[in-house]
C-alpha cells in the first residue's frame, strides 16, 4: 500500500503541474493573473507563511480537493510545520467538515505527509 501512496502523492504533484501548464498555454492571461493573486495571497505578512499553508490545508480537506490537500500538506512542511501542526490543523477541519474532513485527514493527509518527510531525507 505505501508503494502505491508513494507513487500517488507524487503522481498527483506532477499532474497538477503538467495540467497548470496546459491552462497557461490556453488561458495566459487569467492563469497570470490568478499565479500572482495566490503568490500574494501566501507572502509573508501579519500570518507567517507556514500559518497560511496550516490554514489552505484546513480548507482543501473541508472542501475535499485532494489536490490541493496534497499541495498544501507539501507547503506545510516546506514552511517548517510539524506534523503535530500539520494534524492540529486538520483536527480543526474535521471539527467543521465532519467525518468526510476526519477521513482525509487519517488517510491522503496522513499518507502524503509521510512520504514527503521521507523524501526530504
Amino acid at each position: 500500500m505505501q508503494q502505491e501512496t508513494n507513487h500517488s502523492t507524487e503522481q498527483a504533484l506532477h499532474n497538477y503541474k503538467v495540467g497548470i501548464g496546459t491552462f497557461s498555454e490556453k488561458l495566459p492571461r487569467l492563469t497570470e493573473t490568478f499565479n500572482t493573486f495566490t503568490e500574494a495571497c501566501f507572502e509573508e505578512g501579519s500570518i507567517s507563511k507556514k500559518d497560511k499553508q496550516l490554514i489552505a490545508l484546513g480548507i482543501s480537506v473541508v472542501a475535499q480537493d485532494e489536490y490541493c490537500m496534497i499541495y498544501h500538506t507539501k507547503g506545510c512542511l516546506d514552511n517548517g510545520a510539524t506534523e503535530q501542526e500539520i494534524l492540529e490543523a486538520c483536527g480543526v477541519s474535521a471539527a467543521f467538515g465532519g467525518g468526510a474532513a476526519m477521513s482525509q485527514s487519517v488517510t491522503l493527509v496522513q499518507e502524503c505527509m509521510q512520504e514527503l518527510k521521507r523524501q526530504t531525507h
